[in-house]
């Protein structure tokens, strides 16, 4: 499969391949203007977001989310790199064979990012690279990890595992609070029921004397 895609990538396709970009801190704001930045990003190819993030297994570390809503992060542009010739399928085949190679205990924040993922992915897709300034203060960080913080070597899988637990633990409370309401309910059913039988039987003796 990736043969094939590094065969064609030359050819000019039809299908819009974009690098959406995310600011990692608030100082982005500034240093976006001198060429600096620390950002994420994520490739975006037939509506599904793919990007790269860390975790202690060797399991991949290429996730999918929704197009410009990367959670943890504050979106900032989208940049379109070029075009694909490849179909939806072809494409999620593509990311099945990727993910072999980018494991999630092989991230770092200088060496192997989620922006060298993106630049490997748009090269591979539609032969044309990410811009430079995306990645450019790891490339910086090579030469000075003092550069970056160690803080900053954040995962993404980590976030969205931790909103699916969160949504996992809010539906288990959910579950629990319902069960309770229908205990108490039932509860308070039977007493009612207890309450009218033992009114009916009181009225019944009161009939018969």
């Amino acid at each position: 499969m990736l043969s094939r895609i590094m065969g064609r990538k030359k050819k000019t396709g039809t299908v819009p391949v974009y690098l959406n970009v995310y600011d990692l801190t608030p100082i982005n704001g500034y240093a976006y203007w001198l060429g600096l930045g620390i950002y994420h990003s994520g490739v975006q190819v037939h509506g599904i977001e793919y990007a790269f993030g860390a975790h202690e297994h060797s399991a991949t570390g290429i996730f999918e989310v929704e197009p410009k809503h990367c959670p943890g992060f504050t979106f900032r542009k989208s940049i379109l790199i070029g075009r694909s010739d490849l179909g939806l399928n072809e494409v999620s085949e593509f990311m099945e064979k990727l993910a072999e190679e980018y494991s999630g205990n092989t991230y770092n924040l200088i060496t192997r990012n989620c922006n060298h993922f993106c630049n490997d992915v748009c090269l591979r897709l539609t032969g044309k690279p990410i811009p430079r300034w995306v990645n450019r203060l790891a490339r910086l960080g090579l030469f000075c990890n003092c550069v970056l913080p160690a803080g900053l070597n954040e995962t993404k899988v980590r976030h969205v595992r931790a909103e699916d637990n969160k949504t996992a633990e809010k539906k288990r409370l959910t579950s629990h609070s319902s069960r309770s309401m229908s205990a108490s309910n039932l509860q308070h059913i039977s007493t009612r029921d207890r309450r009218q039988q033992k009114s009916r039987h009181s009225s019944s003796l009161q009939s018969s004397s």
